[in-house]
This record gives C-alpha cells, sequence and structure tokens, in this order.
C-alpha cells in the first residue's frame, strides 16, 4: 500500500532534490529503541526478550514503503537497521563508523522514548552528536509533554540544544519528509504533528522483521496496532493527550492482508493487537470476520492477545466473535476495585461491583483475563491494598495481574495538575517506570507504598494463587495461563523487574553505566557479576521445580489418563494394602482391563506418559531430603541405594515430562490441538 505524504515534491522539487543531493549514494535510517537503566546504573538489557516492539515495527513498515517506491530518489540506496536496547547490545563507535562512509549519510532515530527511557535517550544522543551523526527522537515522553505544555521543557531543550531534532505526534504522514529533510540537511529542530492525527487506512501495517524477531522467546510474534486514540479521560494516562480521544482505525482488508503475508514469509501465528481499547474500534467485528474469513479461504490460523475496556463484554457478538476469530487473552484496565479511587482517576466508566460478571463472561467463551492493577491512588492504604489482592484472587478470580505505582507521567493530567498546583514530584525521569515511587502519598510513606506493592506481586504470584488459577483454567486455557504465569513470575520474583520491561536472564554490560556511576575494572566487576549469576542460576532451578510441582498438580489430564489414574488408585487403595497374592492379582486384572492398550504399552516401555500417576514431587523431595542427610552425617550404610537409582530414573521422566510438554505447548496454536499431547 502507497504512504502519500502530507509534502509531496513536485517536478521542480524533485530536481532539485536530485541536484543538491547528487553526491549522496545512499542513506542508512537506524531505527533505535532505547532502554532504561536501572538502580545500579546499568542498561537494563536481557538475553532473550518477551514483548517486541510495534513502533519499530510501525516504522521499519514506514521506512521499507520509502525505500520500495524510491520516493527520496530513483537512485538513492537505503538500508535500514532495527535495534532494540532492551535485547541489543547498541555499539555506538560501529554506527559511527557507518556514518563516515564516503557518499552515505545516516540518520539515528530514537523511536517510541517513553519517559523511564528518556535519560539513557539523552546519553545515546550525546555520543551520536559528538561525533556529528543526525539524530532524531520521538516517543510519548516528548510527544506528551509538548501536547500539554506547548512549549519545550527543560528535559527537551536539553536535548534540542544538543542538535537533535524532536518529533511530536505520529508520522505516518510525514516520515517520507523527514527523511528528505535528512537527506538535504534541512532537519528542523522540532516538527509538531500532533494535529491533524493521520488517516490510518493508507498507511503501511506495521511490518514483521525476522531478524529482530530471533532475540525473543518466541520467534513466530506480531504486533499490529489495529486502531489509535481513546474515547475515556483516565487522569493518569497520557495516551488520550497524544493520540486522541477520537477512534481511528486501519482497513481491516489491509490488516487481513498483513497477516497472511506475515504468515507466508515470517510464519507469523500469533499478534499483540496493541489499540488501547481495541473494544473501542468501531471496525472490530469487520477485523474479526476478515480473521475468521483467513482462517476458511487460506488455512491460517492466528491466536491474539488484546486490550479492552471494562464495558467490552456488553458489546453484543464481541466475546464470541473475538473467541472465534482467535483471541486467547484480553488485558483489561480494572486499575483499582475501590469505587472512589476511580471516581479519583476520572476513570468513570468502570464499575468496580460489575468486575465479577465482567470476567466470568470471558471466561465462560475459554479467553484469559489479565487485568492492569494500579497500587497508589488516592484512597489506597497499606492495609486496603492487601485486602484488595486478595479480592482480586478470591473473589474476582482474574487469571493474570500487571500491578503499576501511580506514576504522573508527563503527558499525563495527573503530571499537568502536580506541576500546576507545585506539587513536589521527582525530577529523575529513570524512575518514571510504574514501579518507583514518583510523588508522596497522602496515606503512606514511599517505603510503605513500595513495600505494598511488592507484596502485591509475591501476594498474587504465590503457589497456592496460581495453582488455583491453574485448577480453574479450562484444557483451550490452561497453556496460554501457564506460559504467562511463567513469565511474571520469572520477572517479578526471579528478575526483580515489572514483566513488560523483563526478558529472561539479564545482561549487564561493564561499560554501559549511566554517567555519574563508576565503570568499575573487568575483575572488580566479575567479582560481585559472578556471583550474582550463579545466585540467578540456582534461583532459576528452585524455579523451574516449583513450575514443574504446579504442573503436576494442575496439568489437564486426557480422558485416558484419568482412567488409568483411578485403576491404578484402586491398586494403591488402603484396602490392597493387606490383601493377599490372589486378590492383588483379580486387582490387577480388572485394572489392566480398565487401561488401553495404547496406555498399557507406553507403560511397558516406560514412556513419559507413566508420569500420569504421579501428582505432585513431595515424595521425592522427602527421599532426597532423607538421602542428602544421611551423606552429612556420614550414615553411607543407611542409603538405599536402590531407590536412589528409582528416584534418579524418576527424575529424569518427571523433568523430561514437564521440558517436553511445556516446549510443546510454547508454540501459539489452536488449544484444541496442543491439548492432544497431554
Amino acid at each position: 500500500m502507497t504512504l502519500l505524504s502530507i509534502h509531496p515534491p513536485s517536478a521542480h522539487d524533485q530536481r532539485t532534490i536530485v541536484e543538491r543531493t547528487r553526491g549522496v549514494q545512499g542513506l542508512h535510517v537506524v531505527l533505535l529503541k532505547p532502554s532504561k537503566y536501572d538502580d545500579d546504573g546499568y542498561v537494563l538489557r536481557h538475553w532473550r526478550g518477551v514483548l517486541p516492539s510495534n513502533t519499530l515495527a510501525c516504522l521499519y513498515g514506514l521506512t521499507e514503503d520509502v525505500k520500495r517506491r524510491r520516493a527520496l530518489r530513483e537512485d538513492l540506496d537505503m538500508t535500514v537497521e532495527l535495534l532494540d536496547e532492551a535485547v541489543h547490545k547498541i555499539d555506538v563507535p560501529k554506527i559511527i563508523r557507518h556514518s563516515r562512509r564516503p557518499h552515505w549519510k545516516t540518520v539515528v532515530c530514537l523511536v517510541g522514548v517513553q519517559t523511564n527511557q528518556y535519560p539513557r535517550a539523552i546519553d545515546l544522543s550525546r555520543e551520536f552528536r559528538a561525533a556529528g551523526v543526525d539524530v532524531i527522537i520521538g516517543g510519548f515522553h516528548v510527544s506528551g509533554t509538548i501536547a500539554l505544555f506547548h512549549n519545550p521543557t527543560p528535559d527537551i531543550q536539553e536535548i534540542l540544544d544538543l542538535g537533535v531534532t524532536v518529533v511530536t505526534g505520529e508520522v505516518e504522514a510525514e516520515w517520507e519528509h523527514l527523511l528528505r529533510d535528512v537527506l538535504l540537511d534541512e532537519l528542523k529542530p522540532l516538527y509538531n504533528f500532533l494535529e491533524p492525527t493521520p488517516d490510518l487506512t493508507t498507511p503501511p501495517i506495521p511490518m514483521t522483521h525476522k531478524k529482530y524477531l530471533r532475540r525473543f522467546v518466541y520467534q513466530r510474534f506480531g504486533t499490529i496496532d489495529c486502531g489509535r486514540g481513546c474515547p475515556f479521560s483516565c487522569s493518569f494516562c497520557s495516551i488520550i493527550n497524544v493520540q486522541g480521544r477520537k477512534m481511528r482505525m486501519r482497513d481491516p482488508e489491509a490488516i487481513a492482508q498483513a497477516i497472511k503475508e506475515n504468515h507466508r514469509q515470517a510464519g507469523i501465528i500469533f499478534y499483540f493487537f496493541t489499540d488501547d481499547n481495541f473494544a473501542r474500534n468501531k471496525k472490530w467485528r469487520e477485523i474479526f470476520e476478515a480473521i475468521i474469513q483467513l482462517q476458511k479461504t487460506d488455512g491460517i490460523e492466528i491466536e491474539f492477545i488484546m486490550q479492552v475496556d471494562v464495558l467490552s463484554y456488553k458489546i453484543t457478538d464481541f466475546i464470541s466473535l473475538a473467541r472465534k476469530a482467535g483471541c486467547t487473552q484480553v488485558f483489561i484496565g480494572m486499575e483499582s476495585i475501590n469505587d472512589e479511587n476511580l471516581q479519583a482517576a476520572d476513570k468513570k466508566q468502570n464499575e468496580a461491583g460489575d468486575y465479577g460478571n465482567l470476567i466470568d463472561a470471558w471466561h465462560a467463551a475459554d479467553i484469559a483475563t489479565h487485568v492492569g492493577f494500579i497500587i497508589g491512588f488516592p484512597f489506597d492504604t497499606f492495609e486496603s491494598i492487601a485486602r484488595d489482592i486478595e479480592r482480586l484472587k478470591n473473589d474476582i478470580k482474574v487469571d493474570q495481574a500487571s500491578f503499576f505505582m501511580l506514576t504522573p507521567i508527563p503527558g499525563s493530567m495527573d503530571h499537568l495538575h502536580a506541576v500546576q498546583n507545585g506539587v513536589p514530584i521527582d525530577m529523575d525521569l529513570n524512575r518514571y517506570d510504574s514501579f518507583h515511587p514518583t510523588i508522596d502519598h497522602p496515606n503512606m510513606s514511599r517505603e510503605q507504598w513500595s513495600q505494598a506493592y511488592e507484596q502485591a506481586w509475591q501476594t498474587f504470584y504465590n503457589f497456592e494463587n496460581m495453582r488455583n488459577i491453574l485448577q480453574r483454567a479450562t484444557p483451550r486455557m490452561y497453556w496460554n495461563v501457564f506460559k504467562n504465569l511463567v513469565w511474571y513470575k520469572s520477572a517479578a520474583i526471579l528478575e526483580g523487574n515489572h514483566p513488560m520491561m523483563t526478558g529472561f536472564f539479564r545482561l549487564k554490560g561493564r561499560t554501559a553505566r549511566r554517567p555519574g556511576y563508576p565503570i568499575e575494572p573487568p575483575l572488580a566487576y566479575l567479582r560481585w557479576r559472578v556471583p550474582e549469576v550463579l545466585r540467578y542460576l540456582k534461583a532459576g532451578v528452585h524455579f523451574m521445580l516449583e513450575l514443574e510441582e504446579l504442573w503436576l498438580q494442575t496439568r489437564k489430564r486426557s480422558e485416558r489418563e484419568q482412567r488409568l489414574l483411578e485403576a491404578l488408585a484402586s491398586i494403591r487403595g488402603e484396602m490392597l494394602h493387606n490383601a493377599g497374592i490372589e486378590e492383588l492379582q483379580l486387582a490387577y486384572a480388572r485394572a489392566k482391563l480398565e487401561v488401553p492398550s495404547r496406555i498399557r504399552l507406553a507403560l511397558s516401555q516406560c514412556n513419559i506418559c507413566s508420569i500420569g500417576r504421579i501428582t505432585s514431587r513431595a515424595e521425592l523431595r522427602q527421599f532426597w531430603h532423607h538421602t542428602t542427610e544421611q551423606f552429612r552425617t556420614g550414615n553411607l550404610l543407611k542409603i538405599q541405594v536402590h531407590k536412589m537409582v528409582r528416584s534418579v530414573w524418576q527424575e529424569v521422566k518427571l523433568h523430561t515430562g514437564f521440558a517436553v510438554s511445556f516446549a510443546f505447548n510454547l508454540l501459539p496454536g489452536r488449544a484444541e490441538k496442543r491439548m492432544m499431547v497431554e
């Protein structure tokens, strides 16, 4: 599809461009999404990520469209590089060397920069600008700030003083124009594209980049914003002040075509529809129907997650069509279960008393529920937060929760009012990540607030609640919920960061540290980093054993497995412990008849399916504890070698069975098909 610039060059202008850029052979566009610094000043980066950036996908699609159409100059070479600092090590010297190639121009575009990423973006900009590289910055921080304050604030002026170009708003209608200004050396200090917001029916759909996706746990993951904007007026939200309260939609047929093309080129079968509120997309029905049609005509079956509001379940056919199209999970902005808090946040559309009906409606369609929950509203107290989490677990019974600290993000009305009223707020933008307090609370100290936040994660994602969630889950929902629980508990408890900013296995570059923090010598760095990694790996082993126990206690067994369990239970029943040999033989023969021949064959071959009779690791834990004690006290003669061999074999089967089942179900696909492995 063709992207039309608001400022297409005339024939005369095109000749001028050719004349003025005659010595330029090519343009190299670096699309770079910065990360943030952790509390020790190290860049937050992981070996493998979880959530690809939709902003990168949008701008990659726009840049490739300009390149394909040769819109800047017919004979101009263009190359595009995607870098996401959450999963990539940014080699600044390499980019600078690349920028110095004869007859080539390079522009570094810092994209989708949020407030907590802004300090890192400034530091990267400083390095690039010192080498004379053109830098453009955009994203919600600069856009939201300019939208409400209209003029550059000191933090934005700092980056303007470095010679960085600031771009606010959405660039679908202006990207070609911006790149032309780069080519002509005519970049302006500030571009304001906040109004009018662009029409989304003609620009290219966000484009998947296979090489980029290799950095993520699941490499068949795509993102699409099917629409932008939100009609509500929540005071803590910056989206409505950047993308507007009027909903704008992409063309449903274009979305279907993009899904088809992504499937053909990269095998993408799982999507996150990143709309802030998909339920208010006026073309939701056409989008679902287009996806359903793909299933029929092309055999392309996808699964997806979408964000919706609490009233979405009342929309006729919305849930049923979502399920039919492949929706497996919804993210719901619940925010609080205290009506006073909801009124204070101007979230009047939410009614806490109706949350149970909301969750039940989605569960009835076998769609898992994931809620956003904000801690630190004006009417919260340390005690009330603990009570609210218990209600969330036991009464409302959501499957997953993302907890956030109430943060006056620049671009939100909360931030504007705080500044206008002279309320003290933190000046360090790196802390505006939703898991650091940045403002004082009327009912809690900052320490209490942080403790309440941490306890929310620990309480919701403790073993008992995760077991309850999985036991409630239907077979269709089970593995989707299980995988998300793995991700969230690993991030919040093991990694110590918010899951939406976390991947798997934290990487800490020794020299990638915030200015003001010392760069340690290699040996000093290794003296603490190696033990830290070893502690992480040890905690990871314990975590995997906990997950295995969770799986054993909750996994959905097939009818055959259930019949096998019942038959074996009759043999192991208390009354049979004292039975004679003839009675045991009769009981075994009866059980044998009840067990299908295929399962008997698997059991006889020590097949992994034989773990069907094990529902807990408790006996194994007890045996290994006892054996370890014998080793420790030197009572080697009391060690039962034959039981040790049997236990080792049992461990092998358990670990293999769990690993195979988890790995198989890690692949998105219709749940009905995945259940066959169980």
